[in-house]
């Protein structure tokens, strides 16, 4: 201890000693005189540095405060968009043809994206691809790329099960449609952005969309919301549609198209029908068809809406008119007797034949025999503007004012420019086209006593009026006539309906192939009307293309008119005006054949 001490002592001792002998006056830096003003340029620069800091938090804080504030929002801010629900379409009693439903859709995060080989495999199962797609998907875009967007709601909670980083989901609107392919030419479908692309959702695309609503945020870099920012604007929902259609008539119309094309081989066919007192359509059914919620390998023969984009010559169901109006004009009674003998005229060189002599024929039996020579015989009378101003009276040539995408407006071309042979052709359906939506649309002129009424794709349970081309007399002789079609001696006798009176016309035309005729490829239909006293629906067949041995329109269309008559006025309540037989017999009444 004694040592401990005296060691202390003498270090002491020593550091004193140095310490004391070192001289500061006599150091050469320290005796140097240092200059005034390097003093004041250090506080003149700590000065200027607080001034530009100042200055710049007076500028990122004041004056630039809105410019650094979007670009925050740029990195950080997220306006999300909050889709509307998309209107329903329903048919006039309130069933549901098109309804939107809530589904998950899957998107990811490449650049957070991490699973193993394994895992990878098993997401593109669940997704439904090969795993070549998945890795090119999550290789086109760092920080988002869409998975797999709708998928059944087990699909996504499936994928989510997984547990993958990077994996996200968001919910999106889902068209369904109940009806599947027996309605689908009607109602048409969206794309995955919920816009209309075809039918009734393409024409209401502006009603039926409403307004997405938005909703501002700040997301973290996970893409986790942390809070809102701004006011939302709330989604406004799209509106429904209520259509004329109804889905009992529209599935029954769909039913007897789909099975009159299988029984007679036949390429396609259409059928449209129509309420005699409203104008609104019923049923607008085509097949083939599709399923408007799987669209994947559809062709363009499938999407087509054939009875209102396909025109044709509409052969003998233009007679009728011709009739008419020689009978408006008073050339003609429904007696008054027209020789046809030897069964051909010629005009101007070429010869129009029927298709075996009739003889003599009152204008009655020339509709109900369907005569090509007694109808040539009737036009020959008028001038040609008088039959282009009838035509297009009754909607030839003409655009349907219809809510509707791709309704055609058809060929009838001016009168200026006829031939007397073509003057005499386009009285018996040559020489004009025309869809099958405008010939049923053009027999309201007979069903409403002379009127023509507008037809509507939407609900209008109002009798209308239309715009008058003939007579109530004209016109209730003129379903005289096409009642004696149905019957014993006329062209369609299996157009019969168990319980009610039809009346109708059919028709069966060379089809077009080039600047000729195919000789044998032919168009088959009928358009007709029931009850016949006092209509309440019409009805529009054509069969495209029949090679299973039959060609005739009333052999081929006639059974399809009959069946859809009976099932529609049975549906809208219609009481029977005949008494309902046992079975109908008309299959064994022999028809007459159809000159064409």
């Amino acid at each position: 201890m004694n040592w401990l001490e005296g060691m202390a002592k003498k270090s002491a001792k020593s550091g004193a000693v140095s310490v004391r002998s070192v001289n500061y006056s006599s150091s050469p830096l320290l005796a140097s005189p240092t200059p005034a003003w390097r003093s004041k340029f250090l506080v003149a620069m700590v000065g200027l540095g607080f001034c530009a800091l100042i200055g710049r938090a007076i500028y990122v804080q004041i004056i630039g405060s809105s410019f650094f504030l979007k670009q925050g929002e740029i990195r950080y801010g997220r306006t999300l968009e909050m889709p509307a629900s998309r209107g329903r379409i329903i048919d006039r009693n309130g069933l549901i043809l098109a309804s939107s439903v809530r589904v998950p859709s899957l998107w990811a995060i490449p650049k957070d994206f991490d699973a193993d080989k394994a895992e990878r495999a098993k997401l593109a199962k669940l997704l439904g691809m090969p795993v070549k797609e998945l890795e090119g998907r999550l290789d086109d875009n760092q920080n988002f790329v869409w998975l797999r967007r709708q998928v059944d709601e087990p699909v996504a909670k499936e994928v989510l099960a997984l547990g993958l980083k990077g994996v996200h989901q968001v919910p999106e609107y889902k068209r369904r449609y109940p009806e599947g392919e027996a309605a689908a030419h009607v109602v048409g479908f969206t794309n995955l952005e919920d816009k209309g692309q075809e039918g009734v959702e393409l024409a209401f695309q502006r009603d039926l969309a409403g307004r997405d609503g938005t909703r501002r945020v700040i997301k973290d870099r996970l893409g986790r919301v942390v809070e809102d920012i701004g006011d939302s604007v709330q989604p406004l929902d799209g509106r429904d549609i209520e259509l004329s259609v109804d889905s009992k008539v529209q599935f029954f119309a769909y039913q007897r198209i789909r099975d009159a094309v299988a029984e007679h081989h036949a390429k396609a066919g259409s059928v449209v029908v129509l309420d005699a007192q409203t104008g609104e359509v019923l049923a607008l059914s085509n097949y083939p068809s599709f399923t408007p919620g799987d669209r994947r390998n559809l062709t363009g023969q499938q999407l087509r809406n054939r009875a209102l984009t396909d025109t044709f010559e509409p052969g003998s169901t233009m007679k009728p008119f011709i009739a008419a109006w020689a009978m408006e004009t008073g050339r003609v009674t429904p007696n008054t007797v027209i020789q046809t003998a030897p069964g051909s005229i010629n005009i101007t060189g070429s010869t129009i034949r029927d298709a075996h002599p009739h003889g003599a024929l009152t204008v009655a039996e020339v509709i109900q025999k369907s005569s090509n020579v007694g109808t040539v015989k009737m036009a020959m009378q008028m001038q040609p503007r008088e039959i282009w101003e009838l035509y297009t009276q009754v909607g030839f040539g003409q655009k349907p004012q219809i809510a509707f995408p791709g309704a055609v407006t058809g060929r009838l071309r001016p009168y200026k420019t006829w031939r007397p042979i073509e003057q005499a052709t386009m009285s018996y359906g040559y020489g004009l086209s025309a869809s099958l939506l405008q010939i049923a649309h053009a027999y309201t002129v007979f069903a409403r006593d002379g009127e023509l009424i507008p037809i509507s794709l939407v609900k209008n349970t109002e009798p209308t009026n239309g715009i008058r081309v003939f007579s109530p007399k004209t016109a209730q002789s003129m379903r005289e006539m096409l009642h004696m079609v149905t019957e014993a001696g006329g062209t369609a006798p299996r157009a019969q309906a168990m319980g009610y009176s039809v009346g109708g016309k059919s028709g069966t035309a060379y089809k077009q192939e080039g600047k000729g005729y195919a000789d044998k490829k032919y168009r088959a239909w009928f358009v007709g009307m029931a009850p016949i006293n006092k209509p309440r629906i019409i009805v529009a067949v054509m069969v495209d293309e029949p090679t299973n041995g039959k060609h005739f329109g009333g052999d081929v269309a006639a059974p399809v008119f009959s069946e859809v008559v009976q099932q529609t006025l049975r549906t809208l309540g219609v009481p029977p005006d005949l008494d309902v037989r046992p079975q109908i017999v008309s299959n064994e009444i022999p028809a007459e054949e159809e000159s064409f």
